[in-house]
């Protein structure tokens, strides 16, 4: 089955492209929330994140990840893989 993963994001972010290319390295669907300028959607995110203002933000399964860093921990800890699996 295929996980659902959701990440907030800003167009340019640095952090937000390395993120996404993980996912796609890792062959992973994604739906992106760019939230470039838009405060709703900030607010939004942030109540999901637990108070998370950084980006990215990711989910997958509804489970809060985190950021950039998280999700390479979580790769480089070999703890992604079990996660994207439903």
């Amino acid at each position: 089955m295929t996980p659902k993963v959701e990440i907030y994001t800003w167009r340019t972010c640095p952090f937000c492209i390395r993120a996404k290319a993980l996912l796609k390295q890792k062959g992973v669907d994604f739906t992106e929330y760019a939230i470039d300028g838009d405060q709703a959607a900030r607010a939004q995110m942030t109540d999901r994140a637990n108070g998370g203002r950084t980006l990215p933000q990711i989910f997958i399964n509804d489970q809060h990840i985190g950021g950039c860093d998280e999700i390479h921990a979580l790769e480089a800890q070999g703890k992604l893989d079990p996660l994207l699996v439903k």
